[in-house]
């Protein structure tokens, strides 16, 4: 089947969350997060070094809801079952249809941390790609030094591969760093 014919559900549950794809009109939420958690995305995401408005954000998302449709990658937004509240991004990315190989990043808004939502998120989509896309293999790419997002793959159960020795900048773009490359296949999700 042509990856553009795949459906994709309106929402991925888990006990606490849901995670949809993301949309155009999401601008503002996301804006608000990236705002409010500016500090801590610095140290690991490029994209917030860059100078961004509302309409610079809003683009991003249509640009991505094109990417989504099309199949080429799916950013995902999560929000709070309680009350609708968006607290983060996640999504597949890096796919390879043909030997059906998915990465899964994710951020968080800082005010929602240390309340397991990234894991519960990361477990939920990692049990949709398994199911929903026969994933053959998962990964989560992090920063050596990114104990939170290590943390996560780890408690997952998701194996550390290796460590891809000075192969990217780091987000401001000043050093040289590395990536810890974790994985999770098929046969070890079920």
């Amino acid at each position: 089947m042509k990856p553009v014919l795949i459906d994709f559900p309106d929402r991925i549950e888990t006990e606490r969350l849901y995670i949809r794809p993301c949309m155009p009109g999401d601008g503002k939420d996301v804006y608000e997060s990236i705002n409010h958690s500016l500090n801590d995305l610095k140290t690991w995401l490029a994209f917030a070094h860059k100078d961004q408005n509302l309409d610079d954000v809003e683009s991003g998302i249509r640009n991505s809801y094109a990417e989504f449709i099309k199949r080429q990658d799916f950013r995902l937004h999560i929000y709070r079952k309680s009350d609708n509240k968006f607290i983060g991004s996640t999504g597949l990315h890096r796919i390879n249809w043909e030997t059906k190989v998915f990465e899964i990043g994710y951020w968080i808004d800082s005010r929602y941390t240390k309340n397991g939502y990234i894991t519960e998120a990361v477990e939920g989509l990692t049990s949709f790609a398994f199911k929903q896309f026969k994933a053959e293999r998962i990964e989560i790419r992090c920063d050596p030094k990114n104990t939170n997002s290590r943390r996560v793959a780890e408690r997952l159960g998701f194996t550390l591969d290796g460590i891809l020795r000075n192969n990217t900048m780091s987000a401001d773009g000043k050093s040289i760093r590395s990536t810890c490359v974790f994985s999770m296949l098929k046969n070890e999700w079920e």
